[in-house]
Order: C-alpha cells, then sequence, then structure tokens
C-alpha cells in the first residue's frame, strides 16, 4: 500500500503543473488536512535527496520541478527548438490563458501560422477547432509547464503584450509590423530567447 506522500508525488508528476492543496485532496481522495501533512513529508523527503528534483509551492499551488542549479542544462536543451517569434507567439497565448487562432493574429501578425505548428509538434500548445467558430481554440499544455513558469516570463516579453493591448488598432498595426520584422531579423541569424523554467510548472 503506497503512503499518501507517495500518491501525492505520482499526482505532481502526472500533472505537470501546480496544484492547490484543494485540487490535491480531490483527486488523492483525502482531506485537505491530510494533504498538508504529506506535503509536510514530501517536501522534507525531497530535501534530503541527492536528486534533481524538489517540491516547491509557488503562487498557483504546489509542484514537482527540477531544481533551479539545472536551469541552465534546460535552457541548452530548450534553445536550439525555437526561435524569438515562436518564443513571443507561445507568451502570448500562455497570458491570454487560450485564445482563438484569429484573435492571435490580431496581435502577433501572420508569422504565428508558422509560430503555431511548430509549438504544436514541440507539444507546447493544444489546437482545436471551436464548435461555433472557424478559428481554432489554442491553450497551454502541461508540456508547457513543465518547461516554464508563467511568473516568471522574460519581462520583454509580458511588455510586448501588454503594449499590443493597450494599444489602439492604429497603434497595434505598427507595433505588430515593427515586432514581426524584428523577430524574422533576429530568427535569421539564428538567435533564441528561452525562457526556461525552474519548475514542473507555474
Amino acid at each position: 500500500m503506497y503512503s499518501l506522500s507517495s500518491k501525492i508525488e505520482a499526482i505532481l508528476y502526472l500533472k505537470g503543473q501546480p496544484l492547490s492543496i484543494s485540487e490535491i485532496a480531490e483527486i488523492a481522495k483525502c482531506e485537505r488536512g491530510q494533504v498538508k501533512d504529506a506535503l509536510i513529508e514530501l517536501m522534507s523527503e525531497y530535501a534530503h535527496r541527492h536528486t534533481a528534483l524538489e517540491v516547491v509551492e509557488t503562487e498557483k499551488g504546489y509542484s514537482l520541478q527540477l531544481k533551479p542549479t539545472f536551469s541552465e542544462l534546460i535552457e541548452s536543451l530548450i534553445q536550439p527548438e525555437l526561435g524569438v517569434g515562436a518564443l513571443r507567439t507561445l507568451a502570448a497565448i500562455a497570458l491570454k490563458g487560450g485564445i482563438t487562432q484569429s484573435e492571435l493574429v490580431d496581435i502577433r501578425g501572420s508569422g504565428i501560422y508558422q509560430h503555431v505548428p511548430e509549438l504544436v509538434s514541440l507539444g507546447f500548445i493544444r489546437k482545436r477547432r471551436q464548435k461555433e467558430s472557424r478559428s481554432y481554440w489554442l491553450q497551454v499544455t502541461d508540456k508547457f509547464h513543465q518547461y516554464f513558469q508563467l511568473d516568471k516570463l522574460p519581462q520583454q516579453l509580458s511588455l510586448d503584450l501588454l503594449s499590443l493591448s493597450n494599444s489602439d488598432e492604429n497603434e497595434e498595426d505598427i507595433d505588430i509590423s515593427e515586432k514581426e520584422e524584428t523577430g524574422n531579423r533576429e530568427e535569421g541569424r539564428g538567435e533564441t530567447h528561452p525562457y526556461p523554467s525552474q519548475e514542473g510548472s507555474n
């Protein structure tokens, strides 16, 4: 018979994103107080293990993630996969918490038609057609949360999205054009701007 702490460990691993105590209790079918005690036990166990993983509490809940000391390794693995333009598109989807493809075009420009298939193939976003619309609904996946922390996206990426969201239509068109040209130049040089997570998710 597995202990509750082992069961919670499996839950955090399989979900791949932060979970609140209530969410864990619902999945594990136990009381919140039991979850709290088991989490303390689990966090203590990981603190004394010689492992690359740790259990931490974040603003969005508890998660099983890589230790910060392995951030450079994550960067080296992610860096060749995504260019600046694709990363900005991914950031827009993540910060919006889900968005239609047509809305994403308004924010990021037509370049997203190249970025979206790439992000889907890498497993960072999922794409499904809406029943009452001709557009697709885009949303980040559990894998995204395993690699990236939403609350630790590069400041510039967040500012880029906010500036687009807060601008009027004329300013937005100008901003999008400038950003797409910049993204294309940077991708042409093979530059990348990864924002690897130091957690399983956030």
